[in-house]
C-alpha cells in the first residue's frame, strides 16, 4: 500500500511495526521515519503551525502519531537515546491520548 499511497502515513506505520515484529529495527526505522515526515506533510498542509494538538480522535492523524511512536520505539533499539526522548515527548505533547495508547 505504501508504494502505491506513499503520502499515507499509517501504511508507513503498519510497515514499521510489521518490521519491528520481526526484529528488523534498522527497517523499522526508516519506515517509521519515512511516514512520519509524510505525515508532517498533510499536517502543515492542512494548516498546522509545527506545534499544538494533534489529536488521537481524528483518524487521519492517526498514521502520523503512530508512526511517531515507531520511530521512538526503534530509536530506543538502537540506542538512537536523544531521538527516542524527544519523539516520546513530542507524541505526549501532540496528544496524550495517542501517547497513552501507544507507548508500550
Amino acid at each position: 500500500m505504501a508504494a502505491d499511497f506513499p503520502a499515507f502515513s499509517l501504511a508507513w506505520a503498519m510497515l514499521a511495526d510489521d518490521a519491528f515484529a520481526e526484529d528488523h529495527v534498522v527497517e523499522s526505522y526508516a519506515y517509521a521515519r519515512t511516514g512520519y515526515h509524510r505525515g508532517l506533510d498533510a499536517l502543515r498542509r492542512a494548516g498546522w503551525k509545527g506545534h499544538g494538538p494533534v489529536p488521537w480522535d481524528h483518524r487521519a492523524n492517526r498514521g502520523f502519531l503512530r508512526c511517531l511512536a515507531a520511530l521512538a520505539r526503534a530509536a530506543d533499539a538502537i540506542k538512537e537515546t536523544e531521538e527516542a526522548e524527544r519523539c516520546w515527548t513530542f507524541l505526549r505533547d501532540s496528544s496524550p491520548e495517542a501517547y497513552t495508547e501507544l507507548k508500550r
